[in-house]
């Protein structure tokens, strides 16, 4: 029996001898390769600037942040997602609003959403699911439609002048949206490199924006850096020049910046990660003409007007409900074959049922969840490994379908 896994870190001796030279170099925390690496996903994301951290987590908190928001106001976003891209709102002391989904689909309600703006809502974090992006010319649109209720509190705010667009693209680098790349398309955009992520530095982010004549790309990372380091007025880097000790503590800030051991991982996963996604394109076409004929619908990847990174592959049963799936991925288990579920809609879970979320409003959310169940995606699969997913998932559908 094969044991296929869900989604381990695809490492090469290039990472390995990467991390060594780090090591060797003396300079292990935030350093040269940060700042290169840095550099490199501005390059990569066609923008001017990039900022390294630690977790996408603390990207998007830096974020809302930077940009003033906070207690009194109010930040929408999926019900259908990950908790980080609600409990950041929480951390800064805004509100989370959640909106449901549209019906048979992974992204929220565009109309749901309008109808969530109030005069409180100072930014929207749409959520680029599996790594495909969501329609970011319908939010736009949304927001325009919305500009006058924008109350801007700072000058950072006041630069936009309208509601600001933060995209938890944790999944989604190298996705391209009408022929953008992911990380240039929303004002600001999260990425994650978490061990299970596409690109990994084992943990680790990075947060990207558009420029605006308004603002200066360079105050805006200044204060970045100011927010992810104590609020430090030099890093560790600045102070190694001759009698460049001194510094000084502007505010309370944070610590949450990437080492040059990650950003060492970073450079040689983004160096090779062309190629990492066609594998995952290629899977991910071998799964849908597998399932093409089966009752089961999977998130569409790629068409003339978006082009998914392939985080994640998305099948949903037909006609089937939460105790069917999870019969399946115990099934598939047992063949071997570690499945997972993306995502258990928020309103599900204690913490947000304490913020006064009911999943009984969120019904298009948790349709999509009840009979989600997500196969193995990654780059180590070897294509007799997708044939024996696919074994295995039409064996498992074929017993649960007798069963009822």
């Amino acid at each position: 029996m094969k044991v296929i896994k869900f989604s381990p870190p695809d490492i090469t001796e290039a990472e390995i001898d990467a991390v060594v030279d780090s090591l060797r170099s003396g300079w292990i925390t935030t350093g040269p390769k940060t700042k290169l690496f840095e550099s490199k996903i501005a390059e990569y994301c066609h923008t001017k600037k990039a900022v390294c951290l630690n977790s996408a987590t603390a990207c998007m908190e830096l974020i809302l942040r930077v940009l003033g928001i906070g207690p009194g106001d109010e930040v929408i976003t999926s019900a259908y997602t990950y908790t980080a891209s609600a409990s950041v709102i929480c951390h800064v002391g805004a509100t989370p609003v959640l909106v449901d989904t549209a019906k048979d689909s992974f992204e929220m309600d565009y109309d749901l959403l309008s109808r969530a703006i109030t005069p409180k809502t100072k930014a929207i974090i749409p959520v680029d699911l599996a790594g495909k992006m969501c329609d970011y010319d319908r939010i736009f649109e949304v927001i325009e439609n919305k500009r006058k209720l924008f109350d801007a509190k700072d000058k950072f705010q006041k630069a936009f002048n309208r509601i600001i667009v933060i995209a938890d693209a944790a999944h989604a680098l190298g996705a391209k949206y009408k022929g953008q790349v992911c990380g240039s398309v929303a004002d600001f955009t999260s990425f994650s490199f978490h061990a299970v992520k596409n690109l990994t530095t084992a943990e680790g982010g990075a947060i990207t924006w558009r420029p605006r004549k308004e603002l200066d790309d360079a105050v805006l990372y200044k204060q970045f850096m100011l927010w992810s380091l104590h609020g430090q007025s030099k890093d560790a880097l600045a102070k190694t020049q001759l009698g460049a000790w001194e510094y000084d503590i502007l505010y309370p800030g944070y610590k949450c910046n990437m080492t040059d051991i990650m950003a060492a991982i970073g450079l040689v996963q983004l160096s090779r990660y062309q190629s990492l996604l066609k594998r995952r394109k290629d899977i991910i076409n071998k799964y849908n003409d597998a399932l093409k004929n089966l009752p089961v619908e999977f998130l569409n990847h790629f068409n003339k007007d978006f082009n998914s990174s392939g985080h994640l592959y998305l099948a949903r049963l037909v006609g089937k409900d939460e105790k069917s799936r999870n019969k399946l991925i115990e099934l598939m288990a047992k063949k071997g074959v570690a499945t997972n579920v993306h995502y258990k809609p928020l309103p599900m879970f204690t913490a947000y049922k304490n913020l006064g979320f009911n999943i009984k409003d969120f019904n298009n959310a948790y349709k999509m969840y009840e009979n989600e169940i997500t196969l193995p995606l990654h780059t180590l699969l070897k294509d007799e490994d997708v044939d024996y997913v696919i074994s295995v998932f039409k064996d498992s559908l074929i017993k649960i379908n007798k069963d009822i």
